[in-house]
């Protein structure tokens, strides 16, 4: 029997921001369209999230010229309010999302099981520009 272990990727960032209103940022759809996005050629036209184990998200991101667009969701796992958001991916790969408040900053660890199609690198680069989209979107409302 041949087992894979999935390659994780991990992103994070210190938002300086109390770590409700990190929460609130991350999970609330009227924010999520605005800061769900690695490039300002991409945006996120709607969002959906019901927050709770069992709950689905949906979060459709497009690129502005029309040329390429997909849904990305999937079905929480494990949610601690403020404090970990953990996700399966509708093509199976898991995602966990740390918050860690401390005062008026909050670091955010993600971890994501690498897809098999881009390099690593391409992956991290391109999560890691979310998440910098989502600290800049935080610390400026």
């Amino acid at each position: 029997m041949t087992t894979t272990t999935a390659t994780k990727i991990t992103v994070e960032t210190t938002v300086n921001a109390p770590v409700e209103k990190v929460w609130k940022f991350w999970s609330a759809p009227e924010h999520i369209i605005q800061w769900n996005s690695p490039s300002p050629e991409w945006h996120t036209p709607r969002a959906e999230n019901d927050l709770r184990p069992g709950g689905q998200f949906m979060a459709r991101m497009e690129a502005k010229d029309g040329s390429f667009g997909f849904d990305f969701g999937g079905v929480y796992d494990t949610v601690k309010e403020n404090e970990l958001i953990e996700y399966t991916i509708g093509d199976g790969r898991k995602v966990s999302v740390k918050f860690e408040g401390k005062g008026n900053e909050t670091h955010v660890t993600e971890t994501f099981e690498a897809e098999s199609i881009n390099p690593i690198e391409m992956q991290r680069g391109g999560w890691q520009a979310i998440l910098d989209s989502f600290k800049k979107h935080a610390e400026s409302n």
